[in-house]
């Protein structure tokens, strides 16, 4: 709003310095603290004269800081008081931090939303969640106008459990879904050294696959003693891979054994290598492990009939005998 003259105070209620009748006399001076004082109108202003509240515009005037009653006082009169109300039409703009948070305790209907954010003809309406120290925020944005968008979004009751995601069912009422089974586990350990005519579980010479092009999914295994745990519990695929030098006519078998109990184990895949003279077999074998409890569910390896003299095969620099883990997602 614009103003010729002097702004008036907003919203500043105030009383106007006593002011002394003079004899035959109409127009009279406002001050408040002995400084001039400009009501915006006459309707701004409550004036008491003899005990009786006068009518603005009617009963007086007034121009600037001065204010003109209709007729001529006498000394008998006493101008009461003079109130101002300020420009009551006007709230201002409030300062900043002013405004708590019982002044914005929005209520919807079931027409209307209790606050809306709107956009300025170009840019969409945003809705800025900031840090405690309002340095940074991220931002809630509608589409554009351009889409006609107008649907509502319903939240769940609760919040969820971990890794749930928020699925609508087309008429925007949300609810939390755990995702489809994935690969969110991938893993690969080897044997580092030979082993020479050993039948037993392989305990010792294990360790993840470490070259510079390896990554693995997720968390990944852990052995303790040869026993793999799992991370989660899932379909897993679990393929053993063998490779063996026997000596002379030979055979040997890489058995895959799992427990369901954490104690007794039982051989669910078998990778077998036989020769009738010396030389290298390589082979593998997969099965597919239901992990269902972590804690109880886990898997070994285990060498049996190598003679003496032959080798199942490993190696620090690259898989030779390795074991591959692969998670295939939620059992069924």
């Amino acid at each position: 709003m614009a103003y010729i003259g002097t702004k008036p105070t907003i919203g500043n209620f105030q009383i106007c310095d006593a002011i002394s009748v003079v004899n035959g006399q109409a127009a009279y001076t406002m001050q408040v603290g002995s400084v001039n004082v400009i009501p915006q109108s006459a309707n701004h202003m409550i004036v008491s004269l003899n005990g009786t509240i006068q009518k603005p515009n009617s009963s007086f005037t007034v121009s600037g800081s001065t204010i003109t009653f209709a007729s001529n006082l006498v000394t008998n009169d006493v101008i009461d008081f003079i109130q101002i109300l300020g420009d009551v039409l006007d709230l201002g703009v409030p300062s900043d931090a002013t405004v708590t948070d019982a002044k914005t305790n929005f209520v919807s209907t079931s027409s209307a939303a209790g606050l809306q954010i709107k956009g300025d003809g170009t840019t969409d309406g945003t809705l800025q969640l900031n840090c405690s120290q309002n340095s940074h925020g991220i931002k809630l944005k509608s589409p554009p106008h351009s889409a006609s968008a107008s649907y509502t979004l319903t939240f769940p009751n609760n919040d969820g459990d971990a890794n749930q995601l928020l699925t609508t069912n087309g008429s925007g009422v949300l609810t939390w879904t755990t995702p489809a089974g994935g690969i969110t586990m991938a893993d690969q350990w080897r044997l580092t050294a030979d082993l020479e005519g050993t039948n037993a579980v392989i305990s010792a010479n294990l360790e993840r696959v470490d070259n510079a092009s390896f990554a693995k999914i997720g968390t990944g295994m852990s052995v303790s003693s040869g026993v793999f745990s799992f991370p989660s519990t899932g379909l897993y695929k679990i393929t053993a891979k063998m490779a063996a030098v026997f000596d002379g006519p030979d055979n040997g078998y890489l058995n895959t054994e799992v427990t369901q109990n954490n104690s007794s184990y039982a051989v669910v895949g078998q990778t077998a290598g036989s020769s009738d003279n010396t030389y290298q077999n390589d082979s593998s074998g997969a099965i597919f492990f239901n992990v269902t409890n972590i804690s109880n569910d886990k898997v070994r390896f285990v060498t049996s009939s190598f003679g003496a003299d032959s080798d199942l095969k490993g190696n620090t620099g690259y898989n030779n005998t390795y074991f591959e883990f692969l998670r295939l997602g939620d059992s069924q």
